[in-house]
């Protein structure tokens, strides 16, 4: 006999009314055993080779004002047609249907990143570029009240695999406004789920250099709602970082930096570069603080290898340079007091130059020149 006949008369026999019986039948849908058949979760992406961008969920991008929350978006549509780029990979052998749907920017931007950065990074040239797998629409022109439905249409009938929403804050008038930020996450959730794609959702961070939340009731629906939550961070001059701040599965500890080249393509930045450029940032630092007469407080020294007698800094020579150096390789000066910014946080030349004097002072390490080009070198004694 059919299940649902014999729960609407054990209902009709317990004395609830049709609209009840009408509920609970709805709900007996919903009942999950360890029997219930589900389609298993599909991924898009693998990031450090994990699974991530689920189809069916929600995932928010999120980071501060110019922090590389665009550039994230544009690898992802670029992935969409390359197996890999950087550290992520495309996990389905066909290429990927995408929407973006850009409602912040001008219409001059959205195309400006799609010729000039998007396109260029899926390696395929612009006259043989499928256009009919990437839809791009921008709505900034359009009313608060009609963007989400616009979407709903646009996901519906061109049925993307990856929707960007850049960004989800420009679909409601008030960011604050509760009701209004539940029912708009609630209907991407819908939508993502009974079209199975993956959509991510960008949306800045407040605007307090200290506080990284989410911005706004709308923020803080996207984060219990999402099912991943990425943050984007620009740690130092055209260096930015790609991290996971929150997910319902797949912990990805690592985090993916990169840097821009001179034609604004991300590339992805080795651990010495990213160092160089935190490296230069903090010498800026240090010009800046002397021209406004040391009012910019550097970073202290790392107290494992200095600490204060007085006014007087003490420095460990001896296990600063067997933690900067590798035994049997040559430093030339530059790269030297670039390690010990990186180990010790010497921002200074000056300061640089005195502790490996000191070093070489001391015998710690031993003072040569380059056979190539007459510069200073040093090394660690055998």
């Amino acid at each position: 006999m059919n299940t649902s006949l014999l729960i609407r008369d054990e209902l009709a026999l317990a004395g609830f009314s049709t609209e009840q019986e009408q509920r609970l039948l709805r709900l007996e849908r919903r009942r999950i055993t360890p029997q219930t058949e589900l389609q298993q979760m599909e991924f898009l992406f693998r990031l450090h080779g994990k699974p991530c961008f689920a189809r069916g969920e929600l995932t928010g991008l999120s980071g501060k004002a110019k922090s590389g929350k665009t550039f994230v978006s544009s690898i992802l549509m670029a992935l969409c047609f390359r197996s890999q780029l950087l550290s992520v990979e495309r996990i389905e052998q066909k290429k990927l249907h995408v929407l973006w749907y850009d409602t912040e920017q001008s219409e001059e931007s959205t195309q400006d990143i799609l010729r000039n950065r998007i396109i260029p990074l899926t390696g395929i040239p612009e006259d043989l570029f499928p256009m009919d797998m990437l839809d791009v629409f921008n709505v900034r022109g359009e009313q608060y009240a009609d963007r989400l439905a616009l979407l709903e249409l646009a996901v519906e009938r061109y049925q993307p695999d990856l929707v960007i929403l850049d960004g989800i804050r420009d679909l409601v008038a008030d960011i604050n406004d509760g009701v209004v930020a539940q029912d708009t996450v609630e209907r991407l959730m819908r939508l993502a789920s009974q079209n199975r794609c993956a959509i991510v959702c960008v949306l800045h961070q407040n605007k307090s250099q200290e506080d990284r939340n989410l911005r706004g009731w709308i923020g803080t629906e996207l984060k219990n709602k999402a099912f991943e939550v990425y943050e984007c961070t620009k740690s130092a001059e055209r260096i930015f970082s790609w991290a996971q701040t929150d997910t319902r599965k797949y912990d990805i500890a690592q985090k993916l930096q990169f840097s821009v080249n001179d034609d604004g393509l991300p590339y992805e930045c080795t651990p010495e570069q990213l160092l160089d450029a935190q490296y230069q940032q903090k010498l800026k630092l240090a010009d800046k603080m002397q021209q406004e007469g040391y009012s910019t407080k550097l970073p202290d020294f790392n107290p494992k290898y200095c600490h204060k007698e007085g006014r007087k800094h003490v420095w460990d020579v001896k296990l600063l340079f067997s933690d900067v150096m590798t035994p049997g390789i040559e430093y030339d000066e530059d790269t030297l007091r670039r390690e010990l910014f990186g180990k010790a946080n010497i921002v200074k030349p000056k300061i640089s130059r005195e502790v490996i004097s000191m070093g070489v002072q001391e015998k710690v390490i031993l003072e040569s020149r380059s056979a190539l080009n007459g510069k200073k070198v040093y090394m660690l004694p055998r």
